[in-house]
């Protein structure tokens, strides 16, 4: 449990960062943190407004078992299947965040306590399969504040257009490149022209971008330590927070362009970017790497729970560190590609490995609960 001492001492940087304009999310879920408290202590003593999950999030805390003995029991007893037996464990734990988080959600008209959940991955490259995934997720949680997660894959594009259409609410999910980027926006603004047309209330629908950081220095930072010269190594650690300052600029245009007016005239809300893979992967990099140099107003940032630690006792929040950054993000960018490390078929082996872990998370899931099931003497297709 969090003391008091440490609330109040944490109450600086993740305080400072809320004032700023960025949203405090936290990457994880599970039952556990759920019914012990641990979920309503983070928003009332750490600033969370938000939570996202993803299949890699779902297959630790099921896959460990540890308060889900007594559903797994049941689903057991009435014979379902292994899919719908993982659909409607993740649904009660999303369902149930949703509950904890619908205070920040009346207070901030919508805007916050939020609470994600992914479309089952294997799916990602259908349209038809993940609009179709996306409604029964929306109608089996059937709270208000849950967003959909969709892959910002090429399918996943028109798919996010027909449910922003539908009145659902969308985290567009694992962008990596500034083209897919601005394709997603685009796909958003042509939901909420849609939804418009059908005569829906768009101030009902919110949306975020979640714009993967992390991975992009992962995969380059490998590139470059091959490439060993000292240009290239001092490179290193810049091409993640240039690619995600970049996306705010293409954020700022978009929103600022008259497309949007038409939109924001009828209650429309932007769609936000949100910073995700924030956790730090080299040791070399302050762990609060990607917090502190992402201040930006009207963004999101979803932290896994040792980042938000991390922010809490020693995050340096200086005010806005994106904007004014774009001139040296260009050529941070430019320098790369110049030492021939190719930006675009970079950001297309990430999306691809991103879908292809998420896959693996998912069966390693659907694994894990048919053992389950089994162990109790059901036989799970």
């Amino acid at each position: 449990m969090i003391t008091v001492t440490e609330a109040t001492a944490s109450a600086g940087a993740l305080k400072r960062l809320s004032d700023e304009g960025v949203s405090i999310w936290l990457d994880d879920l599970s039952r556990r943190r759920i019914e012990s408290g641990n979920l309503a202590e983070l928003v009332a003593t750490r600033n969370v407004v938000g939570v996202t999950t993803n299949p890699s999030i779902f297959q630790a805390a099921i896959g460990s078992g540890e308060g889900y003995e007594e559903q797994l029991a049941d689903l057991a007893v009435r014979g379902v299947t292994v899919d719908e037996a993982v659909r409607m464990m993740t649904t009660a734990d999303v369902r149930a965040a949703a509950d904890v988080l619908k205070p920040v959600y009346d207070a901030t008209g919508g805007r916050d306590g939020r609470v994600s959940i992914e479309v089952d991955p294997r799916l990602a490259h259908d349209t038809a399969a993940t609009v179709a995934e996306a409604r029964q997720l929306a109608w089996l949680v059937d709270r208000p504040n849950v967003m959909i997660k969709i892959p910002a894959t090429k399918a996943g594009l028109p798919a996010i257009t027909e449910v922003i259409g539908a009145g659902i609410s969308v985290n567009v999910t694992l962008i990596f490149s500034l083209e897919r980027y601005r394709e997603v926006m685009d796909a958003y603004l042509a939901g909420l022209e849609k939804a418009r047309a059908a005569g829906l209330d768009l101030a009902a629908i919110h949306s975020v971008a979640s714009f993967f950081v992390s991975r992009v220095d992962s995969e380059i930072d490998k590139r470059l330590t091959l490439l060993g010269t000292d240009e290239a190594l001092a490179l290193k650690g810049r091409a993640a927070l240039a690619n995600a300052r970049l996306a705010y600029a293409a954020y700022e245009e978009v929103f600022g362009g008259t497309r949007w007016q038409a939109l924001g005239g009828a209650r429309a809300n932007r769609q936000r970017p949100l910073w995700a893979s924030t956790g730090v992967k080299d040791p070399a990099y302050k762990d609060t790497l990607y917090v502190d140099e992402l201040v930006a107003p009207g963004t999101v940032n979803t932290m896994p729970e040792a980042t938000l630690n991390a922010v809490a006792d020693h995050g340096d929040v200086q005010g806005d560190t994106v904007t004014g950054g774009y001139a040296q993000a260009r050529a941070d960018l430019a320098a790369v590609e110049r030492l021939g490390i190719a930006y675009d078929e970079v950001v297309r082996q990430l999306e691809n490995e991103g879908v292809a872990k998420f896959e693996v998370a998912w069966q390693d899931l659907l694994d894990a609960v048919t053992k389950s099931l089994n162990s109790k003497g059901v036989d799970a297709e």
